[in-house]
């Protein structure tokens, strides 16, 4: 039968340091410093986002005014996403060079490197078998025919044993 703890606090694990039970479920604490700063991220992402999406409804309400220019607002932003395509265009040629490096790094340096690694374990291999062959069953061997002439001695009577 298992033994069942007499009072809750038995069964929670001991803390090492202050002989306090320690809670499963609880949380380590966390210092207020670390937590108001969390919260003030939170906060102006929030505030950010909000201010994002107004500002969006603004652009799209004075767009649709009679009157406002929006062909040079729509050759602006034109202009605007030709740059950023060529940014990311400039970014992935970065990014094609910087692949093109690293399967050169594997084949020529990375490959050899585990090749040798291979031959090194091939030759322990090989060192172990021959050890366990010419070193290890001899001197088995010998413990066995001693062990056997003890007992053969112990059995005549010559030795006790």
């Amino acid at each position: 039968m298992v033994d069942q703890p007499e009072s809750p606090q038995q069964a929670l694990p001991q803390s090492p340091d202050a002989g306090v039970p320690i809670e499963p479920s609880a949380k380590p604490p966390v210092d207020p410093a670390v937590a108001r700063r969390q919260r003030m991220i939170v906060t102006a992402l929030i505030v950010g986002g909000v201010v994002f999406i107004v500002l969006v409804v603004l652009i799209v309400f004075l767009l649709l005014q009679p009157g406002v220019p929006t062909e040079a607002i729509k050759n602006v932003f034109i202009i605007f996403l030709a740059i950023e395509m060529l940014i990311v265009g400039i970014a992935v040629v970065v990014l094609a060079v910087q692949v093109a490096t690293l399967i050169n790094l594997l084949q020529n340096e990375v490959r050899p490197m585990l090749e040798s690694t291979n031959e090194t374990i091939n030759t322990l291999r090989g060192t172990t078998e021959f050890l366990s062959e010419n070193l290890v069953e001899p001197i088995i061997q010998l413990n066995e025919y001693l062990a056997s002439l003890k007992r053969m001695l112990e059995l005549m009577g010559l030795m006790r044993k």
